[in-house]
């Protein structure tokens, strides 16, 4: 039977998690909401949880509009995935490498990762660097290499968990069953630490889907590579010259009347989220223990 004091820690437990769980929910509530409500309305009366009118001609909108946004879609879907396999590979390979004593260099090599969580290159000498050196600009690379193929926060959040759960036991064992190192690291290591690399492997893909910047700045040309951030930002981008030129252009305001320009923006979010929103539930197990396990330092 519980005592009264750990009653009052769960009861006060409860309340909080209710009430960040209500801070993180609501906002999310009333973005879809709005984008669903009739942009005059939203104007007028401003966001509301129960709006006078309802319309879905933001999406509408978005796709009569932007007839390339299944298009965008795929190259989003096609770079998140492979993105996100490549960091994966990467960066488990180099982290089980870092959590071996014997590794000639560790120390250095440990640091170089580390350096890089706090210090960068600056834009200029990285856009630079991709564009002369790799040659990514307008190419599917330069979504996919630049800044994101590998984080050194998640190497050493995979190094802390090899270090700490995956026993040097189990791996000498299989080295005296005669496997190799890579054998060793495939078939015992990975498995052990599928929470790990599953919350990694969130990460990296939120990353991938969220990004626009890399599309921003390496696709000067291929607009036909455009991720839908980098569409729906366009769009937006759009929407606002045409606001803000309204009077130097013929036929503008004609043209602006039919845009529903506060509602579109929330429905552009709402296209943007949905996809992490539904894949979130599949991978929440493995994102709360891979983050508890990893983060214990070894």
């Amino acid at each position: 039977m519980r005592t009264r004091e750990e009653r009052i820690y769960q009861i006060v437990g409860h309340i909080v998690m209710i009430f960040l769980s209500a801070c993180a929910l609501i906002p999310i509530i009333l973005l879809v909401i709005s984008s669903v409500t009739d942009n005059d309305t939203l104007i007028k009366n401003g966001y509301s949880f129960t709006p006078e009118k309802f319309s879905m001609y933001a999406y509408e909108y978005i796709f009569r509009t932007g007839n390339s946004v299944p298009h965008a879609y795929m190259i989003s879907f096609a770079l998140t995935a492979t993105g996100t396999v490549l960091s994966l590979i990467i960066t488990t390979m180099l982290a089980y490498a870092l959590s071996k004593k014997y590794l000639p260099g560790r120390g250095v090599l440990t640091f170089l990762v580390f350096f890089t969580m706090l210090f960068n290159g600056g834009l200029v000498p990285t856009y630079m660097n991709y564009t002369n050196t790799f040659g990514v600009k307008n190419t599917f690379w330069g979504l996919l290499i630049p800044s994101l193929l590998m984080n050194g926060f998640n190497v050493m959040l995979m190094k802390s968990y090899f270090v700490t759960g995956v026993p040097e036991e189990i791996l000498e064992a299989a080295r005296i069953d005669g496997a190799t190192e890579f054998k060793t690291f495939r078939i015992v290591a990975l498995p052990l630490a599928r929470p790990v690399v599953a919350t990694i492997g969130l990460f990296s893909g939120i990353m991938y889907w969220n990004d626009w910047q890399n599309g921003y700045i390496y696709l000067t040309k291929r607009t036909d590579l455009y991720s839908i951030q980098n569409l729906l930002n366009r769009m937006i981008q759009n929407i606002q010259f045409l606001s803000q030129n309204s009077e130097n252009i013929s036929n503008a305001n004609v043209g602006l009347a039919a845009i529903p320009s506060v509602s579109v923006r929330m429905a552009m979010a709402v296209m943007g989220i949905l996809p992490i929103i539904i894949i979130y539930p599949f991978v929440q197990n493995n994102f709360v223990k891979g983050i508890t396990l990893g983060g214990v330092k070894g």
